[in-house]
């Protein structure tokens, strides 16, 4: 019978055809993924080996400004081009980039293939988001978000190993040089399994919004300049004209005829503009993910590979709580909603309590305890991302949906930069830098946890107005 089909099965979606795509689609995520974890576990032996720390954030920053110039032309890319050579492209701009790393002899080197990487990893996340509502039924929307989710939970079993492995080996850089095989072999399957006849599904004709998009950089490149400098009143110039230019490009891109967000966005009235806000909160939280593999070396004395692998933890709550969530409904899914960014938010301010804790006779405690907040951490995100992607679908004006899709990841991605950069300024102003070492990194530690856990406290009281229409859509 199809009356009670209103939710797909993971049989539907992972047999057959379906099952193939669902394999391309899930791997552009899993070997974004893969790199992340990668870097964020061997960046403190390439800081060793080739200097750079004052520029530790950089890494983050520059990466994800480009991934959201990668994840915005998305739509633009599907329409000139097709599905899957948009797709072949952003693999072959991430594999450059990656080679680019692999030779760094100093950190401006490595900058810059980090910004070729996040070109190609934006294009890459982009169209996975925006193929999944172009290849697949609306009813399998919550479980492919959730199979795409669970990709950060499987992806970080081998991007710690990876990085960690090859850390503790002194050749950092085979780290980056093992990836590419990965990424040829994801351009052969994305080339067998999405086909052009796919890849204009409910396609519109797409422009660049360049001075929008020109804005954001710029944004994100003030607070990342002003975390450089050790004044608070530079710090201060630079969040504030970077919220400025935020302020600036939303009334932009508002009155545009060639938007980066879609109609909507903007509006806090429970629609596409909570939706939006509650995804840029939830990513700014993972800004930590950055910074906690650094701090667990330096103030537990976590060897690279296991650093590393604590950053497992955070993915393995989004997975198991994206898989959990995405098959339920109704007033479940609603509650789940409701909660998530509650147990994120209180994850993380205890987090900063614990993660400054270096007491010999009870580290195997502190250990334990840190491993567990950083689940929980995930699990919050995970058992509220999956309906809050979903909704984005759901609310997408006609006629903008490769727009609303690949908004999800420029959002999340500009969060990820700005929060970055926010995160630079904060450790650096809080001793990450000057005076450094296990004293300066503690209290840089305290700063940022601190801070962080106020974005998803906020989005705790913003996502109550998704839920909110989500109910009254059901009712009537």
């Amino acid at each position: 019978m199809r009356a009670n089909n209103s939710s797909g099965t993971w049989s539907e979606l992972l047999w057959g055809r379906n099952g193939l795509r669902s394999i391309a689609l899930a791997g552009g995520i899993a070997l974004h993924a893969i790199n992340v974890y990668i870097v964020s576990t061997v960046l403190p032996s390439v800081v060793s080996d080739i200097g750079g720390l004052e520029y530790y954030a950089w890494n983050m920053t520059l990466f994800v400004v480009t991934s959201i110039v990668g994840s915005a032309l998305t739509p633009k890319s599907i329409d000139s081009i097709g599905l899957r050579n948009a797709f072949l492209v952003a693999i072959g701009i991430f594999i450059i980039g990656t080679a680019v790393c692999a030779s760094a002899p100093h950190m401006v080197w490595m900058l810059a293939g980090r910004t070729s990487q996040g070109l190609g990893g934006g294009l890459m996340l982009g169209l996975s988001y925006a193929a999944t509502r172009i290849l697949f039924e609306e009813r399998l929307w919550p479980k492919a978000m959730a199979l795409l989710s669970s990709m950060w939970g499987v992806a970080t079993l081998a991007g710690p190993a990876i990085g960690g492995i090859f850390a503790q080996l002194d050749a950092w850089r085979w780290s980056f040089i093992s990836v590419i095989p990965l990424s040829l072999g994801l351009a052969l399957l994305v080339y067998t399994q999405i086909t052009s006849s796919a890849n204009n599904k409910g396609s519109n004709t797409s422009k660049v919004p360049v001075g929008q998009l020109g804005l954001m950089v710029i944004a994100v490149l003030v607070v990342s300049f002003a975390s450089l400098s050790l004044s608070a009143w530079v710090n201060l110039f630079g969040i504030v004209f970077g919220v400025l230019l935020t302020v600036l490009i939303a009334r932009i891109d508002n009155t545009s005829s060639t938007r980066l967000l879609p109609n909507g966005a903007y509006s806090l009235g429970g629609g596409l503009g909570n939706i939006y806000a509650c995804v840029a909160l939830l990513s700014i939280t993972m800004t930590m993910e950055l910074f906690i593999p650094y701090f667990l070396q330096v103030i537990q004395g976590f060897k690279p590979i296991w650093a590393g692998y604590f950053m497992v933890l955070i993915s393995a709550g989004w997975s198991t709580g994206s898989i959990i969530s995405s098959s339920r409904s109704g007033t479940s899914a609603d509650l789940l909603m409701r909660i998530g960014s509650i147990i994120c938010s209180l994850a993380v301010a205890i987090l900063a309590l614990v993660q400054p804790l270096h007491i010999p006779s009870i580290l195997v405690l502190i250990s334990t305890s840190i491993g567990l907040l950083l689940f929980f951490v995930g699990i919050g995100i995970g058992i509220t991302w999956p309906h809050l992607l979903t909704e984005v679908f759901r609310t997408a004006p006609k006629g903008q949906e490769n727009i609303a899709s690949s908004a999800i990841i420029t959002v999340q991605l500009y969060a990820l930069a700005f929060g970055a950069a926010l995160g630079g300024m904060v450790t650096n102003a809080s001793g990450f830098v000057d005076p450094g070492g296990f004293e300066g990194t503690r209290s840089a530690s305290v700063a940022l946890l601190l801070t962080l856990s106020v974005a998803p406290a906020i989005s705790a009281v913003m996502v109550q107005a998704v839920v909110g229409r989500r109910i009254i859509n059901r009712k009537t």
